[in-house]
């Protein structure tokens, strides 16, 4: 299987993972790359996912392309190797925003 229909399946993989767990998703255009042309568009609003279906290869470097493409969205790269679940790799500063987005007195645990 070449990698264009490879990187296709595992975006329409991630689309039905989503779908399953109650958001909406559908595979993206992928014609220019950038915030109007994620991967996968979901109901998960902010989020721009960037998918990686390989066996190996760098986050750091796949993270990378999600920043540059996500412009206001927070980049999240998806990836799933064979015979294994999916994983989300994100910048630790994008999860402890969302974190205190969604406990915004989590700050007063620390200081207790």
């Amino acid at each position: 299987m070449n990698s264009r229909n490879k990187g296709k399946r595992g975006e329409l993989e991630l689309a039905a993972f989503l779908r399953d767990r109650g958001f909406e998703a559908r595979r993206g255009q992928q014609h220019a790359g950038g915030v109007e042309s994620p991967d996968v568009v979901t109901s998960l609003r902010d989020v721009h996912f960037e998918v990686k279906r390989v066996e190996a290869g760098n986050p750091y470097v796949w993270l990378e392309q999600a920043i540059r493409d996500a412009g206001y969205k927070t980049p999240v790269v998806a990836h799933r190797k064979s015979q294994q679940g999916w994983i989300a790799v994100m910048r630790l500063e994008d999860l402890l925003d969302l974190y205190r987005r969604l406990y915004p007195d989590a700050a007063v645990f620390l200081s207790a």
